[in-house]
């Protein structure tokens, strides 16, 4: 596993800053349109700049530093050293929830506020979605599967239930999943509007946006095991949110019991729907909702989750909570995104 966040980019690292309490920096960038300052968290970049001398990298945008950076971090971690033969063997599954906003926002404001002749074609390849799973699939000399899934907050969790596919039907060794996302005015202006947002006010209502990206190698073998995975529930309006997230953690608890809950609390409507799915089935577990440190990344924020589970597992400690001296052995990681789309998986301890 491997992750590029707002708190630093080493797993250690930002373990450690979990552990001291320690918040991702808001920082203020301004509508231009209107004047109206917005907050959110970015990764510094100088976590990543070191891949601006990558010539495919040069240009690309910030979503695709932060998942090849996370990526190659992931496979390090594994130990896995990229071959010719076993990238043949090996699928890239990227989750993306809003894509490359920022590059994509000024291709369309060329095109808008000076016509179709004015619209930059350098700028064009980096609004497709599938822009960061090229890159990566690139640096790692791979030109087989590669597939992106775009959706809310829970996309991580269904590339997760992908890959397992992948590899359940397939000769593949190994799948490379990686959720990313960068930040950019139009989209911290757009979420503000629809009161999902908050502002540079710690105080105010809303989730902090927050970039980042977070990768995991998924294979048959490791050192963390998938124990169940949820297919996840969709729900039209809001009002039913809770009752989808109860339905997951139910079907979760009844496959494998949580010693821990990562969460997905936000500062939103979501707090209360996992409030409640938590009392009723993980009563007794201790729990830890890392967005409160991070911030929400949208479609990298689920897997930034399950890095989460996973180091609280192989620590045997919660961020905020006394040790347990390694007795941790299952965490249930909880996701419920702004599109209604709930889902979750319960990670268990091998050996």
């Amino acid at each position: 596993m491997g992750w590029v966040t707002p708190l630093g980019a080493g797993l250690d690292e930002v373990w450690a800053r979990l552990r001291a309490g320690d918040t991702a920096e808001v920082k203020s960038i301004a509508n231009p349109e209107t004047g109206r300052a917005l907050g959110y968290a970015p990764v510094p970049m100088k976590l990543v700049e070191a891949l601006g001398r990558n010539p495919r990298l040069r240009r690309s945008s910030a979503i695709s530093y932060f998942a090849v950076a996370a990526g190659l971090a992931a496979l390090e971690n594994a130990g896995i050293t990229m071959t010719p033969e076993l990238a043949a063997q090996t699928a890239v599954v990227f989750a993306i929830s809003s894509g490359g906003v920022a590059y994509t926002r000024r291709f369309y404001e060329q095109l808008v506020k000076q016509g179709a002749n004015a619209a930059s074609p350098l700028l064009f390849p980096e609004t497709v979605y599938n822009a960061p799973a090229s890159h990566f699939a690139a640096q790692l000399g791979i030109d087989g599967a590669s597939y992106t899934l775009v959706g809310d907050s829970s996309v991580g969790i269904a590339a997760l239930k992908f890959a397992e596919q992948l590899l359940d039907t397939s000769d593949l060794a190994q799948v490379v999943v990686v959720g990313s996302e960068e930040m950019d005015w139009v989209l911290c202006a757009a979420y503000r509007e629809w009161r999902l947002a908050r502002g540079t006010d710690a105080g105010s209502r809303g989730a902090l946006l927050a970039e980042g990206a977070a990768a995991l190698v998924l294979a048959r073998e490791g050192r963390t095991k998938i124990a169940a995975l949820h297919e996840g529930v969709s729900v039209f309006r809001r009002a039913e949110a809770a009752a989808a997230l109860d339905r997951v953690f139910a079907d979760l608890v009844r496959a494998s019991a949580a010693d821990v809950v990562i969460g997905c609390a936000n500062g939103t409507f979501v707090d209360r729907a996992e409030s409640a799915a938590i009392a009723q089935h993980c009563p007794r577990a201790a729990a830890y909702f890392p967005k409160r440190a991070f911030g929400e990344a949208l479609g990298a924020s689920a897997l930034m989750q399950v890095v989460v589970a996973a180091l609280a597992l192989a620590k045997g400690e919660v961020p905020g909570s006394e040790s347990r001296g390694g007795a941790l052995k299952t965490a249930l990681v909880s996701t419920l995104g702004f599109n209604q789309q709930a889902g979750g998986l319960v990670l268990a301890r091998v050996g």
